[in-house]
């Protein structure tokens, strides 16, 4: 399976070469006609191996291309032919009979939709966008966990609109208010609704599988299809979610003492607090001690990353997430209440034209990610104390 995922993304990688080097031939050979044309205007020889010099230069460089072009064709063909071994080779799946069950009808509904290029339809949902995968279809049997946890944080919702408002009701100490029998009730304080404005946004990404390769593929065609989808759906929501967090306000911190006041002062008890910092701010605190000598990041059985620090759960992210690479850069606060994600529309897929391999598969997911309560987190740059 993986093999086969690593064929096609080289196939794709290799056919987005070749598109941008028939741009290049293509303006190459308008340079050499528009430089030739200068031929007629030379009044000496001296223009004349002026003009003889560029020409030569973009010949050059044109059979360069032209080389690069032909080798990458053939490299496209060899990886077809071992995309082409591999599927004669995979094992042959039982039958329907043998699997049973609604689920499994769902798949192979789903399976026939991709096999025939979108021309069998029956038992699948679809739209003008194309074929909606249902959730049973992409869960495994037995769900894995995210590769980063985060994820499980984040407040979803879900909309049947494009655009629209969401009424946000922020965290505070707000408390009911004792009364007596036949008393008044007394006056309360004002709740405090905001609203959101969301707009949906459209994400696509493309399987690295084409249509030859699975034309007639006896593997599990939606194993390799869920796999993938997974890591493109966790991929991109971590990278908005990284783009809200680092809207919030700006708080840096120096050592340990610099993280305690952002916890103990700059975000209200009510929220529930966490971190998530950097690989290499992860690092860092790795190797902070208190007074007594203890390491201050200790293993937790009860956090879903496996450790907390200063008691709060820690998450790790690259560092390209939150800054540029070898950066300290951090979210503290409570990530359910900082955003929310407006969840539209259902993974579809369907067959889209592609340089090379006649069609691709193409998958999209709907959806946007908005900052619900600026109150709740903050973001900053984290230095290590000077001792």
């Amino acid at each position: 399976m993986n093999k086969l995922l690593i064929l096609g993304a080289r196939m794709r990688n290799k056919a987005d070469e070749v598109v941008e080097l028939e741009k290049s031939i293509k303006e190459l050979n308008k340079r050499s006609e528009l430089e030739a044309k200068k031929l007629d205007q030379a009044e000496n020889d001296e223009e004349v191996s002026a003009v003889e010099k560029s020409l030569e230069d973009i010949q050059k460089e044109l059979d360069d291309k032209l080389a690069k072009k032909e080798q990458l064709e053939k490299e496209i063909e060899d990886l077809q032919n071992q995309v082409e071994e591999l599927n004669r080779k995979a094992p042959t799946y039982p039958s329907q009979e043998q699997r049973g069950g609604q689920k499994l009808e769902q798949r192979d509904a789903v399976l026939e939709f991709i096999r025939s290029r979108g021309q069998k339809r029956t038992g699948v949902k679809t739209t003008d966008v194309g074929a909606i995968i249902p959730k049973e279809v992409l869960e495994p049997q037995k769900t894995p966990e995210r590769q980063n946890p985060l994820l499980n944080l984040i407040h979803i919702v879900k909309v049947t609109s494009g655009s629209g408002t969401y009424p946000v009701l922020k965290k505070s100490n707000r408390k009911m208010t004792e009364v007596g029998e036949l008393e008044e009730n007394p006056e309360l304080g004002k709740t405090k609704i905001t609203e959101v404005d969301y707009k949906i946004k459209t994400y696509r990404g493309e399987l690295p599988i084409s249509r030859e390769a699975i034309e007639d593929a006896q593997y599990d065609l939606i194993g390799i299809l869920q796999e993938d989808i997974q890591d493109q759906d966790e991929q991109t929501k971590l990278a908005i979610v990284a783009d809200v967090m680092k809207s919030a306000k700006v708080v840096n911190a120096s050592g340990l003492d610099g993280i305690k006041d952002i916890l103990n002062t700059k975000i209200s008890s009510v929220y529930k607090k966490s971190l998530v910092v950097t690989d290499t701010m992860f690092n860092a605190l790795d190797k902070i001690k208190d007074k007594d000598g203890r390491y201050m990041m200790q293993p937790d059985i009860t956090s879903p990353t496996g450790y907390s620090f200063s008691g709060k759960t820690i998450y790790p992210v690259e560092d390209t997430l939150l800054g540029q690479e070898g950066e300290m850069k951090f979210f503290i606060g409570d990530v359910e209440y900082f955003l929310t994600l407006f969840d539209r529309m259902e993974l579809t897929v369907n067959w889209e034209d592609n340089h090379k391999f006649g069609k691709n598969l193409a998958s999209y997911l709907r959806f946007d990610i908005k900052k619900t309560d600026e109150d709740a987190g903050v973001f900053g740059t984290y230095t290590d104390a000077v001792a």
